[in-house]
């Protein structure tokens, strides 16, 4: 249903993305066209994996999202509310660990519930249950430097939950992690989602990943300007085997429309 950004729209959807278009302007006159007329919906509690190669613009179409960026054309709202800036509703996981390397774990994790104001036993309480989730109980004293990738990511993923968002967004958190621990991380990200069971939306460009963690795979084509591509519905059961005979007939379907590889 359509209306105006002003008011409340009824709707299903947790996230609407409308006809989103976003050009940048490079040294004062180049104009750089990254996303053309993307158009997504999001349910609540989905996790929708938007897939696509390097230079499809789905990395700025989740800081459009995330309200870091906003599109020259189209509109984004959440829960019927137009998105203009950030907002704790929305925690963020970036490739980057961001991680304040002067903090432990646990304070890198109670950071945000901190600065909202909550007293320090209920923020400590809140950080040490989303560490205790992402298993890095006996770690809360360690620092950034002490921990190896995957722990840091894990760390990012937990102080993400603790501000209690409506909606997380992962922007290949993945991506600098060794094949193994990346694997590691995938169960891991699958198994948080089902307890904890928060709308998500999850960037990747690895076609597996997508297919394992995805309700919905949304892929985006390559090369500027990022358009829609194609939609996958992943009706497999979690949790998910990567030698499935489903799991690997979807897989190959993606792969032999993309422009991706295994």
């Amino acid at each position: 249903m359509k209306g105006s950004t002003a008011v409340e729209i009824k709707t299903e959807s947790k996230i609407e993305c409308r006809n989103i278009s976003k050009v940048f302007i490079q040294k004062g006159t180049q104009r750089v066209h990254v996303l053309e007329d993307v158009s997504v919906d999001v349910k609540p509690n989905e996790f929708v994996v938007i897939l696509g190669p390097g230079q499809s613009g789905k990395s700025t179409l989740l800081r459009i999202i995330a309200g870091l960026e906003t599109p020259t054309t189209g509109t984004v709202t959440l829960d019927g509310k137009a998105v203009t800036g950030p907002g704790p509703d929305r925690g963020l996981v970036f490739q980057s660990y961001m991680l304040f390397p002067w903090k432990t774990v646990l304070g890198n994790v109670e950071l945000g519930p901190k600065l909202r104001g909550l007293p320090k036993q209920e923020r400590r309480e809140t950080a040490q249950h989303y560490i205790n989730l992402v298993g890095l109980q006996k770690f809360e004293k360690h620092y950034p430097h002490q921990l190896s990738g995957g722990m840091k990511q894990r760390v990012g993923i937990a102080r993400a939950y603790a501000n209690n968002p409506e909606v997380m967004l992962l922007d290949e958190p993945f991506g600098q992690l060794d094949a193994q621990t990346r694997y590691f991380m995938e169960k891991e990200t699958a198994r948080i989602w089902e307890t904890e069971r928060r709308t998500v939306l999850f960037v990747t460009n690895n076609i597996e990943e997508a297919v394992y963690l995805g309700d919905r795979i949304i892929s985006l084509q390559g090369k500027l300007p990022g358009r829609m591509h194609a939609t996958y519905e992943v009706n497999l059961p979690r949790p998910r085997e990567q030698t499935d005979l489903e799991f690997l007939h979807l897989r190959q379907q993606i792969t032999d429309a993309s422009e991706l590889v295994l």
